[in-house]
């Protein structure tokens, strides 16, 4: 079975139904219906910043909802280590701790929207809207 680490902005695009992201990124999801889909601490901070800046009580309990379904991975000390290599070959923290989780978990796969992180670990990482459309 499939072990796919999310990235924040996915999930941020599932929680608020982007209008051009949502629909294929749930068809992407039906189609690894038998996958476990991962998430993190650093997720949760991710996402849930702004609505709790703007003080979004329904949008924090859906994120939350959300994110209580997935596979939670601890991040700790061994993660910061192994981002760290992450982080000296060029990854910004928040990506390099991401990419750092899904390693460490043995994730057969990394989802994100960006190219750039998409590249950063060939062969389980992926940009998994590269084909809708600008």
């Amino acid at each position: 079975m499939d072990k796919i680490y999310l990235d924040s902005c996915l999930v941020i695009y599932l929680v608020e139904r982007h209008p051009r992201f949502h629909g294929p990124l749930r068809a992407r999801l039906a189609e690894t219906a038998d996958a476990t889909f991962c998430v993190s601490a650093l997720t949760r901070l991710e996402v849930l910043t702004r609505p709790l800046r703007e003080h979004d009580d329904p949008l924090v309990r859906r994120y939350e909802s959300f994110l209580g379904v997935q596979e939670q991975l601890a991040l700790d000390d061994d993660i910061v280590n192994a981002a760290l290599n992450w982080r000296v070959s060029g990854l910004k923290t928040p990506d390099a701790l991401h990419v750092a989780l899904a390693e460490r978990y043995a994730c057969t796969g990394f989802w994100t929207n960006d190219d750039r992180l998409a590249k950063a670990a060939p062969g389980w990482s992926e940009n998994a809207l590269k084909d809708v459309g600008p």
